[in-house]
């Protein structure tokens, strides 16, 4: 039966997988490439390396072109948690999508175990807020814990660090598991 029928991943093209890594889909993209998505993250073309699910923070699939923000961690010297930031778009062709979009925006939202944003208006003077991430991390028990603060936010004013770390540690409690 064709209906069940698994694509196959070409031998050459399959990247250099992690142990207990696995491919679910795989997409033909421009020149000859391919965008391999498996359990573990997404391998990109000319990326040399697995994209980890948690490192995305934004995906969008327009009906040919992924569009993928991935994040970064920025030295904060705070062990509670990694402060994020965005890295330029990663823009892939797919020729032959097949289940790669529907692959990315599954395992991306199920990497996020909890979401919250906090306004820090009181001790910047007026800009923004942090977004506290708490997310799934293949092969690695419990949840890592982000901060992403809004544009104008410097996490160098006074408080807005301490600030911080009490708001992970509330949502570490449980106490701010909603959304």
């Amino acid at each position: 039966m064709g209906l069940f029928k698994r694509r196959r991943l070409p031998a050459e093209r399959r990247p250099d997988l992690g142990p207990d890594e696995r491919v679910v889909a795989w997409a033909g993209a421009t020149g000859d490439n391919v965008v391999v998505a498996t359990n573990h993250g997404l391998w990109l073309p000319g990326a040399g390396e697995r994209l980890g699910w948690h490192e995305i923070h934004k995906a969008t699939w327009s009906g040919r072109q992924l569009a993928i923000i991935a994040a970064r961690e920025v030295p904060v010297g705070d062990d509670a948690y990694a402060v994020m930031e965005d890295l330029p778009p990663l823009v892939v062709t797919l020729l032959d999508p097949d289940r790669v979009p529907e692959q990315v925006r599954v395992r991306v939202n199920k990497s996020i175990a909890h979401t919250s944003h906090h306004p820090l208006e009181e001790i910047t003077g007026g800009r923004g807020g942090v977004r506290i991430v708490g997310r799934r991390v293949p092969g690695v028990n419990g949840l890592r814990w982000t901060a992403r603060y809004d544009e104008g936010v410097d996490p160098a004013l006074p408080g807005v660090a301490e600030h911080t770390r009490e708001l992970v540690d509330w949502a570490r409690s449980g106490v701010g598991t909603a959304s």
